[in-house]
Formats: C-alpha cells, sequence, structure tokens
C-alpha cells in the first residue's frame, strides 16, 4: 500500500485532505504538533482505520521526521503543517517565521537526509496561499508566473518557505510541487476565521463583524474540491512546477455574510432576525482583492470545482450547527473580543 504523510493533518485542510486519500486506498501518516489550530476532533473518525497513523511532533524537529521518513519510506509529503491566520501573525510575527519558514526549512533538510541514505526521492507537495501574490487590482488575475507581493508577515513567511523549496529543488534536486489556493471553506475550519466566525455569530443572533467597508474580495472554495485538486496534483502535476487552484468565485466579505443570513433565515430552527452585519476598524495591510488564473491545472491537470458557493455555504452551516457545542468550547478558549466573536 502506497505511505503518505501529511503534516499539519489535524488541521482543516489537512483532515478532510487526510478523508480524501484514505477513500482513495492510501496509508496516510499524520504529522502534526497539535497547536492551537489543530483538533483531535478533526480525525476523530481515522483513529480506528488500519491504514491511519499518527505522530505528535513538529516539522522543526529534523532528527524525527528523518525517524519517519526512515520507517515508512513514504512516496510523498503533502506539507500543511503552518500557522495560517493573518491577524495572529500581525500580533506575533515569530511564531509564524519559526513554522512557516524554519519547519519547512527543516522538512525539506530531512528529505535531503533521507534521500542521500536511500536513493529513493519523495514527492514534496507544498501548500501555500493565494495570498503570496498580494493585491491584484480589479479585472486582472494573478497567474503562476504573477510576482510576489505579500501584505502581510503570515504571506510574507508562505513567499519565503515557497522559495526554499525551490532552491532545494534546483540545488539538491528534491521533487517538489507547490499549490497556490484561494480561500477554503468548509468542516473543520477554526472559528477565528471568517465564515466559521459568521457563522457562530448568526446561530448565536450576534452582529457580524466585518473589517472596513466589507468591499474586500476574495476568492472562494469548499475545501473537498481543494483536496482534490490537491491530490490530482500530486499524482500529475509536473515536477518544479506552480500551480494556482481558484475557482472563479469572488465576492465581497458582505456578500459572503449575507448569503450566510439569508441561508440561516431559511434554515436554521432559531431564526437570526436580530443579526446584522456590523463595520470594524479594519487590520492593518489588509489586500482589497484576490483573484487567480487557473487555466493551467484546468488544461493540464483535468480539474475544475463541483461545488457552487451557495450549496457550499448551505452544507457549512449545517456542519457548525451539528457540531455546535464542541466548537462553542473552543470558541471561548481561543477567540478573543478583538476577533469580534462573542458567544
Amino acid at each position: 500500500m502506497k505511505k503518505i504523510i501529511v503534516t499539519g493533518g489535524s488541521g482543516f485542510i489537512g483532515s478532510n485532505l487526510i478523508s480524501l486519500l484514505l477513500k482513495k486506498k492510501y496509508f496516510v501518516i499524520n504529522v502534526d504538533k497539535l497547536s492551537y489550530s489543530a483538533n483531535s476532533y478533526n480525525v476523530k473518525n481515522f483513529k480506528k482505520n488500519r491504514n491511519y497513523l499518527f505522530y505528535k511532533t513538529d516539522i522543526n524537529k529534523t532528527s524525527k521526521i528523518l525517524q519517519i521518513l526512515n520507517k515508512h519510506k513514504p512516496i510523498g509529503i503533502f506539507n500543511l503543517a503552518a500557522e495560517t491566520h493573518v491577524d495572529r501573525s500581525i500580533d506575533k510575527a515569530h511564531h509564524f517565521i519559526r513554522s512557516n519558514i524554519v519547519g519547512v526549512y527543516s522538512l525539506l533538510e530531512a528529505i535531503r537526509k533521507f534521500e542521500n541514505n536511500k536513493v529513493k526521492k519523495i514527492k514534496l507537495l507544498q501548500i501555500s496561499t493565494d495570498e503570496v501574490y498580494g493585491d491584484i487590482p480589479n479585472n486582472k488575475k494573478a497567474d503562476e508566473n504573477h510576482n510576489y507581493n505579500p501584505s502581510s508577515p503570515y504571506s510574507a513567511s508562505k513567499a519565503a518557505a515557497d522559495q526554499f523549496i525551490k532552491s532545494y529543488s534546483r540545488t539538491y534536486g528534491l521533487k517538489i510541487m507547490i499549490a497556490h489556493p484561494c480561500n477554503n471553506y468548509g468542516p473543520n475550519q477554526h472559528p477565528e476565521k471568517f465564515i466559521p466566525k459568521m457563522i457562530f455569530n448568526i446561530l448565536n443572533n450576534k452582529p457580524l463583524p466585518v473589517y472596513g467597508n466589507g468591499k474586500n474580495v476574495r476568492e472562494w472554495i469548499y475545501v473537498k474540491d481543494n483536496c482534490e485538486a490537491l491530490l490530482k496534483i500530486f499524482l500529475k502535476g509536473k515536477n518544479n512546477q506552480n500551480y494556482n487552484i481558484g475557482t472563479g468565485i469572488r465576492l465581497k466579505n458582505t456578500e459572503i455574510a449575507k448569503k450566510l443570513l439569508d441561508i440561516a433565515k431559511k434554515r436554521v430552527a432559531a431564526k437570526p432576525n436580530k443579526t446584522k452585519i456590523v463595520f470594524v476598524k479594519d487590520r492593518p495591510g489588509h489586500d482589497e482583492r484576490y483573484a487567480l488564473n487557473s487555466k493551467l491545472i484546468k488544461k493540464e491537470i483535468r480539474w475544475k470545482h463541483k461545488i457552487s458557493i451557495s450549496y457550499g455555504l448551505l452544507k457549512t452551516l449545517a456542519w457548525y450547527s451539528k457540531n455546535y457545542n464542541y466548537f462553542k468550547r473552543i470558541s471561548k478558549k481561543n477567540i478573543t473580543k478583538r476577533l469580534g466573536l462573542k458567544i
């Protein structure tokens, strides 16, 4: 059975990716240090699966990662181990430097040492972000050759990691690919992120805090569509190639909030009649618009998204409603008033 390592597999995208890989009959090794954004709840259904194995460790621990590689000899690694929340990067950038830059360097060193000893190549798929491209002007889209122009410590750390990975490919011959997904949403996402935060406030009949004037545009993809794209890139992508993963679904933050409100008013038993959008102080360096040109993945790998934004938001709201009590406890523990989630 083919073995794959997923770093950060207890997080949002990682846990959804593991679910897909297990369905595709891969043996999956989850490597996660279980920071605040990881969640054992996300992987509880995998624990009894004989094709799933978990190691609690940090990708910064090169020797430990090398031990895992030597023991299991995987065909590839999906690297999702990262600090991801922009607001947190503004407050404490050093955490992002350690996880997203130094951690990637340590992972690359472990792969390099493994390949030197075993003369065996491992595919590394780095999951980056569309945020490395920075603000995209109206009527423009960023393709894979677009210049990096990160605006936050988070996106800068991901951009730096991408460059490290490319340098290791050229210098040491590592087999690498880099994915740039647009904004993911769906089950298992930490409640500090925009869509879960809106859902929790709707379920509690609280105001929906939106930064600035709410006109910031993001491109959205349902997480399961994204995971299918990642697997296709891993199987069919070219070595040393970047791939954008976009849907063309670009909406203002206020439009997302309004769509969630409309869905909730039709579907939620306790109607959020008092809930309304409120505008709060904008965060520093807030990008106005993200937009991807995703022609390469559609042409070369034959991938396209399946789930519409309306259906995806409906599925997401239903999932958080079902798992409400558990995630309410997480919210109380981890979300600050600054982020606007008041439960």
